[in-house]
């Protein structure tokens, strides 16, 4: 029993050692940070849509499609539709990644209209960024700042608008939002089609966070996206040459230094 006692002791000031450490998060999507209990809130707010829990998350172990993986995010939502829905998840996500000792948190999501309830983008916007203040307010030990997300599968005129609502709260939100987010499932439409709204972006000198090489046979598009350059890349899962991407591609990556994976390196 004492054995047990002591093993109970140590597992538990390793786990106060792991929340007490400071960290840093640059790769947080709002829609895919939402935890189990603030999922049930807003699955109780909408009961006719007949959606549970276990719907909305991907167990430990447990392995789903690329396909399936984007499922869940569309059940997601379907149960974030107003403003009020999005200023209450960004405040709980910011909140549990405070308690988890993280002392910088970059989020990152798309902006999304809703005719059921009067949300526009801009809406969308001003309630993460409303989260992101209250948070502040409540003094939470935390600096958080927020990339507005282009999602591929809206194309290359849905980032124009993106960068625009971009650009117009870079200069009205103190610093709060720093740059795009570029993702979305990586199989839909083509990179370079969206060359002229990132290259807009760079010039209004908002910072890039690229998804690239997420998928196999992504070299001629990585390459096209990689020539802006992006301030980071995300995941970059397929860049090297045994997995479906060349030696240039890496090689590219580390001459300009560009911060791979965002999971330690500098914020912006």
């Amino acid at each position: 029993i004492r054995m047990a006692t002591e093993e109970r002791q140590q597992q538990l000031q390793k786990n106060n050692f792991y929340l007490e450490l400071p960290k840093v998060e640059l790769h947080a999507h709002l829609n895919g940070s939402i935890s189990s209990a603030t999922m049930k809130k807003l699955i109780a707010k909408k009961p006719d849509l007949k959606i549970h829990d276990q719907m909305t998350v991907i167990d430990k172990g447990k392995k789903r499609t690329l396909k399936e993986c984007f499922q869940v995010f569309q059940l997601i939502h379907q149960i974030t539709t107003s403003p009020e829905d999005i200023l209450m998840v960004t405040k709980d996500v910011i909140k549990e990644f405070a308690d988890d000792g993280v002392k910088y948190l970059e989020l990152r999501s798309t902006p999304r209209e809703e005719n059921t309830t009067g949300m526009t983008k801009k809406s969308y916007v001003e309630a993460v960024l409303e989260g992101i203040k209250q948070s502040k307010q409540e003094n939470l030990d935390i600096e958080v700042r927020y990339l507005i997300a282009i999602d591929r599968r809206g194309g290359p005129s849905v980032a124009k608008e993106t960068v625009e609502l971009a650009k117009e709260f870079s200069l009205s939100s103190e610093d709060t939002v720093l740059g795009l987010d570029f993702s979305g499932d990586p199989s839909a439409g083509n990179g370079k089609d969206f060359l002229e709204p990132l290259l807009e972006a760079k010039k209004s000198g908002l910072k890039l966070a690229l998804h690239l090489s997420e998928i196999p046979n992504q070299e001629r598009e990585t390459q096209v996206l990689l020539g802006l350059p992006p301030d980071r890349i995300g995941h970059g899962t397929f860049l090297s040459s045994c997995v479906g991407g060349s030696p240039d591609l890496v090689e590219f990556v580390r001459q300009h230094r560009i911060p791979l994976g965002e999971v330690h390196f500098e914020p912006f």
